[in-house]
């Protein structure tokens, strides 16, 4: 009888969990039986070890009058996914005595063809870099895994393309050199540029906005008038993420098995179809994963026909838009996903999409049955609305040099962002954007001269403005005051900020 243990783990929600792997062999019937709350893919994985330890070199379990029980502790956490295999058949050998290795401290991911090689695994990313917590200093992974995995810091890692070499790696015989952290290349994403567009100055001034304060928006407009362009536009007057957001973003993705390159570090766009279910925009399932809201987290959610979405979807939207992640409760458990990022919105004037003054016919009460589909909580949570109006055909006409580039602007954006930060910072208030501030943050560091105070003030009542509507403004005016290089709010400002609310009502 012998008994041996390593460990493995698994993404919980984005947490990482600690799996310890035990293996214990005795002599009786042949038999090979994986405890501890397994799903189909762990079930399966008895066939994948038996087969890729037999065309490694080493007798597999079922070659051998053995009782094998492998153990998954946890033992009342479910357990999903093949990427335990390698973990399960190196402790096997460690178990029947076919190798010697020392297993403390080191971490085994991956799953196991049938010939031996490994394979690549999802989620990786948030586990290595979460590895530290439980003391581990070392861990292997599939060669297949190498680009993803150099993002992590502080922790050896180690890729190999087949479980031999991984064997010949433990007990000595071969070296393999850990993978060097890489440093974030800024990708070239194929970003329409704002000087394609043509005309429609006030929206791409309500973008410039947004970019820089991180505000959501809604573009209001007949079909044609380009604001689907303009919302595909918007990532290129994006700063590239940080080093920290890079490595945030690729584990969400990782987690929700889409992740097709090493590293993102371009901010995340999201546009699903507006048929979308439910669970697909805010996470959900069994085993909940990372809705759109979450995979657009540091980037854009644009929503296309907005008011075409389902009631539930939108309204779904009321508490990420607001605290900036989304909590989903199911039976098995509580998880709660990121859901930082900038939201924006578009729809027609009416269902034909005409607007009252390009021929529309659809009767009164067919166009308010068309703008109740979005509730007032919900507008109430986006900072600015603009008017995409049809441009000249003289406009549409213009070279593309005659117009702003996004590389222009996004370095005015780069700057108001940085103003924010340091404001903060100098405030001791761990926020990003102006977009972030609850009403404390406001009243601690928002200067506001008196003029624009009373303006501001008897806007509010005329309008009737709610309290959420009211911070909105001041936050968006402070962003208009960034983008101005100015200190404190001033009149304009505010009348700008207005420009963008008022039409809501």
């Amino acid at each position: 009888m012998s008994i041996a243990k390593s460990y493995s783990a698994q993404l919980v929600g984005l947490l990482a969990e600690l799996i310890t792997v035990e293996v214990d062999i005795s002599n009786g019937l042949n038999s090979f039986s994986i405890v501890g709350l397994g799903d189909r893919a762990i079930e399966e994985s008895k066939d994948r070890i038996s087969a890729a330890i037999k065309n490694s070199g080493y007798t597999s379990p079922k070659q051998k009058n053995q009782k094998v029980i492998i153990s998954l502790a946890p033992a009342d956490v479910k357990k999903e996914g093949p990427s335990f295999d390698l973990a399960m058949a190196l402790t096997y050998l460690g178990a029947s005595g076919d190798i010697v290795f020392d297993s403390s401290h080191k971490l085994f991911l991956g799953e196991l063809s049938l010939e031996g090689k490994v394979r690549k695994i999802a989620g990786l990313l948030p586990i290595l870099c979460q590895a530290s917590r439980f003391g581990i200093c070392e861990v292997i992974i599939p060669l297949e895994n190498a680009e993803e995995a150099s993002l992590a810091k502080g922790i050896s890692i180690y890729p190999v393309s087949s479980l031999k070499e991984a064997i010949e790696h433990l007990i000595g015989n071969i070296i393999i050199e850990p993978i060097l952290y890489t440093e974030i290349q800024p990708s070239k994403e194929d970003w329409t540029d704002m000087n394609i567009v043509r005309g429609n100055e006030t929206a791409k001034r309500g973008l410039e906005i947004a970019a820089a304060g991180a505000h959501n928006i809604l573009m209001n407009g007949p079909p044609g008038t380009g604001k689907t362009m303009l919302a595909r536009s918007f990532c290129s007057i994006l700063p590239p993420l940080s080093y920290e957001h890079s490595v945030e973003v690729t584990g969400i993705h990782s987690a929700a098995h889409i992740l097709c390159k090493g590293m993102i570090s371009s901010p995340p766009f999201r546009s699903p179809h507006h048929t979308a279910s439910y669970p697909s925009i805010v996470g959900g399932g069994v085993f909940p994963k990372p809705g759109e809201i979450t995979l657009a987290h540091r980037g854009v959610l644009f929503l296309d026909e907005f008011p075409e979405f389902d009631r539930n979807v939108i309204e779904a939207l009321r508490q990420p838009l607001e605290d900036r992640f989304i909590t989903i409760s199911r039976a098995k458990g509580v998880i709660t996903f990121p859901a930082q990022c900038i939201f924006i919105a578009s729809m027609n004037p009416c269902p034909c999409g005409k607007g009252k003054n390009n021929g529309c016919v659809c009767p009164e009460r067919a166009i308010d049955n068309y703008r109740r589909r979005i509730s007032g909580p919900i507008l109430d949570r986006i900072d600015v609305y603009v008017n995409v109006n049809k441009v000249d055909y003289e406009k549409l006409g213009e070279r593309s040099s005659d117009a702003e580039t996004s590389e222009s602007i996004r370095k005015r954006v780069v700057v108001a962002r940085t103003k924010q930060l340091n404001r903060f910072l100098k405030y001791g208030i761990n926020k990003c954007y102006n977009s972030e501030m609850n009403a404390e943050d406001i009243g601690k560091c928002i200067e506001i001269d008196n003029i624009a105070r009373s303006t501001l003030t008897s806007s509010a009542q005329r309008l009737e403005l709610s309290g959420r509507a009211f911070h909105r403004i001041i936050k968006v005016a402070r962003t208009i005051a960034d983008l101005a290089n100015a200190e404190t709010i001033q009149k304009e400002h505010i009348l700008e900020a207005l420009q963008y609310r008022e039409k809501l009502k």
